[in-house]
């Protein structure tokens, strides 16, 4: 199966915690980790900015992400989030087993 992780930042631990609680529900995620904060350099309007974020890791499934990102989307208050998935390669059976149970039903053939 197609797990990914995705990784958004935001300005706050609120937010976070908003926006990873509303994918929990929605069981668009199995889990995230919110890690914070950390120092974020980035070209924004034609300069470098700089600014203090928070990182969230949320474990997911590949056919899951456009809603998930839809949804962060809409709950987010950048005007251009990131929202990006990395794939999980590799990982425990029992742990991915763990991710299947804890999503939205998703077809075997993703």
């Amino acid at each position: 199966m197609s797990y990914v992780v995705v990784i958004i930042t935001t300005p706050n631990k609120e937010e976070a915690l908003k926006i990873v609680r509303s994918l929990l529900k929605e069981r668009l995620i199995a889990c995230a980790n919110i890690v914070g904060p950390v120092s974020s350099l980035f070209w924004w309007q034609g300069k470098v900015d700089e600014e203090n974020e928070f990182l969230v890791f949320m474990k997911s499934h590949k056919s899951l992400f456009e809603r998930l990102s839809e949804r962060v989307t809409e709950i987010h208050s950048y005007d251009v989030p990131e929202i990006i998935a990395l794939p999980i390669i590799e990982g425990s059976p029992p742990y991915l087993d763990w991710l299947k149970t804890s999503l939205q039903p998703v077809s075997e053939d993703d």
